[in-house]
C-alpha cells in the first residue's frame, strides 16, 4: 500500500474542507473509495479528472492505476472560463 498526498482543487477543495491530506491507498480507485465516505466529495468527485505524480489519468479505469510511494494525486473539478 503506497503513501502518498491527494490535492483537492476549486469546488473539490471546498467540499473536502482540506487543500490536501495524506493517504493510504493501492490504486486510484481505492483512493476514490476512501475520500468519496463524505458525501459532499462524493458529488464532486463523480465530475472530476485526476492528476497522478502530474500525468492525467484520463479515461482508464481507476483500478488499474496503481499509486507508487509518495505519489501525489490531484482531483481537478471542471473549469469554466470565457
Amino acid at each position: 500500500m503506497a503513501r502518498g498526498t491527494i490535492r483537492y482543487w476549486a469546488a473539490a477543495k471546498e467540499a473536502a474542507g482540506v487543500h490536501e491530506e495524506a493517504f493510504d491507498a493501492e490504486t486510484l480507485a481505492d483512493l476514490i473509495a476512501q475520500v468519496s465516505r463524505k458525501p459532499a466529495v462524493e458529488r464532486v468527485l463523480r465530475r472530476c479528472s485526476f492528476l497522478v505524480d502530474g500525468a492525467p489519468a484520463g479515461t482508464r479505469d481507476p483500478a488499474t492505476i496503481a499509486l507508487p510511494e509518495g505519489v501525489v494525486v490531484e482531483v481537478l473539478p471542471p473549469f469554466a472560463g470565457g
